[in-house]
């Protein structure tokens, strides 16, 4: 990234990942948590899951603030040139998940809006019209985006919206009721902290695209961290709210019951629905990205509209009913990918040099396997993914976790880079040793 394009300091990135934060996919989350865990429980699986969930995005955040490289570029340095292809395929697989999720949520919050405006729903129509509205934002690039987009109009919006509809889930929610009653179990704390951390995790590996951008490594790591620490505390339990005060059972049941509400209500779903497509912008945008980690030749604008017009096609087809599954799914890859990423950095003097990454050998299988065996012990204790997987899994006698997967994941996976950085370390001291023998007399 040359140095013209490092603009972006700790205000435009807190707004950046502040705004990421505020999103209706982040409230329908919440859905996951309760009412199977009391509102006790679920604030503090909410608080634990985004504290630790947030410190990791932080790191991410700063090592692509030095390594000025997109995230799947800044995966070559721990784990190859072709090794760093694994995690490319893995993030575009999420991205477009992401963004086609994304889409799903707008589009069903539209429908529910001229369903009760105008008398239809047609919420094809809206996923063309909100794709189409990613797309140029996707075009806009993240410069673009922060400084003609989001300070310009989309923070006002998402802010007005975000306290008009937390007034709206307090008004007549009995919160001393909800807060002694139990829940109705099936969730544990742990997994409930893994939902939340999962839901944060899911953009390490995006995070070095736009803080490469970042005048420095200070500002990438606070603007990423604290930016979408607090308001994904919020978003998370304003949606346990409206869950547990609505008697919600599906998170596509969200969306509709806000648009029932009054007009105001539905001017915030408004604007809120018309902010969701930041997120959309940022799956589009990182997709187009990680691709040229294979393809560097192909345009991104070129990319960005063949990504985004997939998003639109899948989110016109595709049902809300295994967002939960997916989210967990991307914990127990990304949690374990980041640990191997941040032991790697640490070990090189918390440094990365171009020569660390566009130098770096073909595979490092070592690092590979670190991260494979954290993705196992991840499913181990806690198996997460379709039925046929998790039907797999339970063959060997899984489900160990009592408070949470991640964290052991994550362990395990750094733990080992860390002694395969040390192996390293000694062969090549013995190599240095001998060389001088080698050499003529």
């Amino acid at each position: 990234m040359p140095e013209r394009l490092r603009v972006l300091g700790l205000l435009d990135l807190t707004l950046l990942w502040g705004n990421l934060s505020v999103s209706l996919l982040v409230i329908v989350a919440a859905a996951g948590l309760v009412p199977m865990l009391s509102l006790k429980q679920a604030m503090l699986a909410i608080v634990i899951g985004a504290v630790a969930g947030n410190i990791l995005l932080g790191l991410a955040a700063m090592i692509g603030a030095d390594g000025r490289v997109p995230g799947m570029v800044l995966l070559r340095a721990p784990l190859g040139r072709r090794g760093s292809y694994a995690p490319t395929v893995l993030n575009v697989a999420q991205n477009l998940g992401w963004s086609t999720f994304e889409l799903i949520i707008i589009s069903t919050a539209a429908a529910a809006l001229s369903e009760r405006v105008f008398g239809f729903e047609a919420r094809w129509l809206w996923a063309l019209v909100f794709g189409a509205v990613s797309l140029a934002l996707g075009l806009l690039g993240p410069i673009g985006f922060v400084r003609r987009y989001l300070k310009k109009f989309a923070v006002w919006a998402v802010a007005a919206s975000i306290v008009y509809l937390t007034w709206w889930a307090l008004d007549k929610a009995n919160l001393h009721g909800l807060w002694d009653t139990g829940g109705t179990g099936g969730v544990s704390i742990g997994q409930g902290v893994d939902l939340v951390i999962a839901n944060i995790v899911s953009w390490t590996p995006l995070a070095a695209d736009y803080t490469r951008f970042a005048r420095d490594r200070r500002s990438a790591f606070f603007g990423a961290g604290i930016g979408y620490l607090l308001p994904t505390l919020w978003c998370f339990g304003l949606g346990s709210l409206l869950v547990l005060s609505r008697d919600l059972s599906e998170p596509s049941q969200i969306p509709t019951a806000v648009a029932s509400g009054s007009a105001l209500a539905v001017v915030a779903l408004l604007m809120l629905t018309v902010d969701e497509s930041d997120e959309a912008f940022a799956d589009i945008y990182s997709t187009a990205v990680s691709l040229q980690n294979f393809m560097p030749g192909v345009s991104q604008r070129l990319l960005i509209v063949v990504v985004a017009v997939t998003a639109t096609g899948g989110a016109i087809v595709i049902n809300l009913g295994n967002y939960l599954t997916f989210l967990y799914l991307l914990g127990s890859v990304f949690v374990p990918l980041f640990a191997v990423l941040l032991a790697d950095w640490l070990v090189r003097g918390a440094h990365y040099t171009e020569r660390d990454i566009f130098d770096a050998p073909s595979v490092r299988v070592e690092r590979l396997v670190a991260w494979v065996v954290g993705f196992g012990l991840y499913q181990w204790l806690s198996p997460q993914g379709p039925s046929w997987w998790t039907d797999l899994v339970e063959h060997v006698n899984p489900g160990h976790a009592r408070l949470t997967a991640s964290l052991p994941s994550f362990a395990v996976a750094f733990s080992l880079t860390m002694l395969a950085a040390w192996i390293d370390s000694l062969r090549a001291a013995a190599r240095s040793r001998r060389e001088p023998l080698a050499g003529p007399r």
